[in-house]
């Protein structure tokens, strides 16, 4: 069997709304949206802009590297890794935001950060905090899309090593139209030597079967066939 980079040159597309890292990035923008209408200032306050900014780019960056992942590998790792960056800039800004306002950041080895933790690896999608967010404090919340945050940035490191493992042994585009044109010219080539073989093969039995009615016809007394 023929290997598949031999057959195609895009990559099989990636349904990014599938992939659990972008629907925990989404869950991560419409919480951002809803941590800053709650508890920061409306007006007068770049965090806000910043913070929604980050979050979006986030997600966002996750779903044009996925888009042009078809084409260019190297592309689907830098957007995935720009992505990575905005939500790494918005958990700094969610720890600022504990600091500056002397709430505490829950530790790790803690019960309710530990029942927070595994919520949060369980449920992507943003329809499964919906019904508690209006209830929750501002501490609460941001400890919540803290750990959203390291979840995401987790997952999309493993994914983005997979990738980088797969354009090593794969490459990128230009590899792969190589690989198609260098596997068409060997198609073409082998169909051209079967096609020689038969020929050749049909010159021998062809000679036999000719040599076979000579001798047929010496045998019966007759002549040479007259060429009409």
């Amino acid at each position: 069997m023929e290997n598949d980079s031999n057959k195609t040159v895009l990559k099989k597309a990636v349904v990014w709304k599938e992939l659990y890292f972008y629907r925990k990035s989404d869950t991560v923008y419409q919480l951002t949206v809803e941590f800053c209408k709650r508890f920061l200032p409306h007006y007068g306050d770049r965090t806000v802009d910043q913070m929604v900014q980050a979050a979006r780019s986030g997600k966002q960056n996750i779903v044009e590297g996925s888009e042009d992942g078809q084409t260019s590998s190297q592309m689907e790792i830098h957007l995935l890794n720009v992505a990575r960056s905005s939500l790494q800039e918005l958990r700094s800004d969610y720890q600022d935001y504990l600091n500056t306002h002397h709430l505490e950041t829950w530790a790790a080895h803690s019960n309710r950060q530990k029942r927070l933790r595994e919520f949060c690896h369980s449920h992507n999608d943003y329809e499964a905090y919906a019904p508690f967010v209006g209830k929750m404090n501002d501490e609460e919340m941001a400890n919540m899309l803290l750990t959203l945050c390291h979840q995401t940035d987790k997952m999309m490191c493993a994914y983005i090593k997979k990738l980088e493992h797969r354009f090593v042994t794969e490459g990128g585009i230009k590899e792969r139209m190589y690989a198609v044109r260098t596997g068409y010219r060997q198609q073409q080539e082998n169909h051209l030597r079967t096609l020689e073989a038969e020929n050749q093969q049909l010159k021998a039995e062809n000679a036999a079967l000719r040599r076979e009615l000579a001798e047929m016809r010496a045998r019966l007394g007759l002549g040479e066939p007259r060429m009409t």
